[in-house]
């Protein structure tokens, strides 16, 4: 089986007022909220209502992230997560069919 090396991806989307605000209100919800710092074991996340298109893997984008997103990884004081494919359903986002969220973690 070859590989198949993609050199340009364009990451960009635009979200819709309403799926945008609905997405955002299932990922500040406390019940979920509540989930991920269980997962992570931080006291407290700050939705930073910054989403972002996972991106093949490339000399350019070795993390699967837009190049701007890649401070977000290496800092300790931030968590990425794959926004849940059921809030996409939600909030009636279908394209891009995968977004990730970044959130902070708060002291």
């Amino acid at each position: 089986m070859k590989l198949k090396i993609v050199e340009n991806y364009d990451p960009s989307f635009t979200l819709e007022s309403k799926a945008k605000e609905t997405l955002f209100n299932l990922l500040k919800d406390e019940s979920f909220l509540e989930q991920v710092r269980q997962q992570v074991q931080c006291k407290n996340l700050e939705f930073t209502e910054l989403l972002f298109q996972p991106v093949p893997y490339s000399l350019k984008t070795p993390k699967g992230m837009p190049s701007e997103f890649e401070k977000y990884h290496h800092s300790e004081d931030y968590l990425i997560i794959n926004v849940p494919p059921h809030f996409m359903f939600k909030a009636k986002i279908f394209q891009p069919s995968r977004l990730c969220a970044i959130y902070r973690k708060v002291s």
